[in-house]
């Protein structure tokens, strides 16, 4: 595409985004007023899809066994590459929309919908993903499926942006296997008939012990944290039951794996010392450690050099490895993944907090639905013409996945 042709596709983008701009916006606003955790985002999906379908894309819905997920696409005749921008808009239980995922789902419908108008003349294949339960939850961590059941094989990059409080590049989040842990043991009165009994609150209380002297034993980048979710129900009675759950996290996949088996053998080891019987596995997803790809954010940061935005709302540091984790990094295991950061505050907020939650239905966060969605398409629009850009990240990317980033 010549330079020409290129500064016209930016001009058809910035006119459509900025045309379409208040009815995203009323978008992000609806969803934002009602929040719905992993799994039960029926009506935050159903208004994407909807607006998806409007714009020209075919939507499949209750796919990769996740029902409130979705696949959009948009194919020209001319073939090309086949991108995908990465769609959330689950809450968090208790809090609502303190992670902005409220406009993380519009970001990419805009995006999507922008690069369509010009993908035909482009050619190659526009998708949109909508993963449920970024959070975690029922069913959560959507991504992990979408990778397991195919839905990247035939992709050749995927872009999202989340918002925050300065635009980054995107960060190496931490691998993060969220387990449950249950022990059945037999109930008695815990004074007049304590023999009869197995313990399985003692068992439980055990693998907070052994985990405790295991971490001594970790490398620094492990991260174990549980909580009791089930202890019994009265003090005079020895529990048959008891619960845990709990987040292992390592910085790749690799430790990760190896973490799992050590805190297997400390749940066994409990059973063991007690005699009760356990149950032991994820209760949703695995997470994976996100890939970095330096040449894809190069480009993100290229266009955004182009837009003008103001010095001080951009950190130019290299991103540290974030204490997070995130099912991005399950796609960014298998195809080249962006998730750089766009500013939705003046003021410097935390993301899971209210002062999140109110930045992301704030005058600059809904302002940041133009900005994400133009960035995105540009990014998009580089790859789908510049075949040499496109390869040299898939060849970047084919190598930080061998060596674990």
């Amino acid at each position: 595409m010549s330079t020409t042709i290129k500064q016209t596709a930016h001009t058809i983008f910035k006119e459509f985004i900025q045309q379409r701009l208040p009815e995203y916006q009323a978008l992000a606003l609806e969803i934002h007023a009602n929040p719905e955790v992993s799994n039960y985002e029926f009506y935050s999906s159903d208004l994407l899809i909807q607006q998806l379908k409007k714009e020209g894309f075919s939507v499949e819905k209750d796919v990769a066994g996740h029902r409130t997920g979705f696949d959009a696409r948009y194919k020209a005749e001319k073939e090309g590459a086949t991108l995908v921008f990465l769609a959330e808009y689950d809450a968090l239980e208790g809090i609502g929309h303190a992670c902005g995922h409220n406009l993380f789902g519009t970001y990419s419908v805009l995006a999507a919908s922008a690069l369509k108008q010009v993908i035909d003349e482009v050619g190659g294949e526009i998708r949109v993903y909508g993963t449920p339960g970024e959070e975690g939850g029922e069913n959560g961590s959507a991504k992990g499926s979408f990778v397991r059941e195919g839905y990247f094989e035939d992709v050749d990059a995927a872009l999202c942006v989340h918002p925050n409080y300065r635009y980054t590049k995107t960060t190496h989040t931490l691998a993060n296997d969220p387990v449950d842990i249950k022990f059945h043991g037999i109930s008695s009165h815990a004074a007049s008939a304590p023999e009869k009994a197995i313990n399985a609150l003692e068992a439980l209380i055990q693998v907070f012990n052994g985990i405790n002297g295991l971490r001594l034993h970790l490398p620094s980048d492990v991260n174990i944290h549980g909580i009791i979710t089930d202890g019994g129900r009265a003090a005079n009675v020895v529990p048959d039951f008891a619960s845990g759950r709990f987040f292992l996290r390592a910085k790749n996949r690799t430790t990760l794996n190896e973490v799992y088996k050590k805190v297997e053998n400390v749940v066994h080891g409990a059973s063991l010392m007690t005699g009760a019987s356990y149950e032991y596995g994820l209760f949703q997803n695995a997470v994976d450690d996100t890939i970095l790809v330096p040449k894809f954010d190069e480009v993100f940061f290229r266009h955004l050099e182009e837009l003008a935005i103001p010095e001080e709302e951009i950190e130019r540091l290299e991103p540290m490895s974030s204490i997070g984790s995130s099912d991005v990094g399950n796609v960014s295991q298998v195809i080249p993944t962006i998730q750089p950061t766009v500013s939705i505050s003046d003021e410097y907020i935390v993301p899971h907090t209210e002062e999140f939650k109110a930045a992301a239905k704030s005058e600059k966060g809904l302002h940041s639905i133009a900005i994400a969605a133009e960035l995105l398409a540009r990014t998009a629009l580089e790859l789908l013409e510049n075949e040499e850009t496109l390869n040299a990240i898939k060849e970047e990317h084919k190598i930080n996945v061998a060596r674990g980033n």
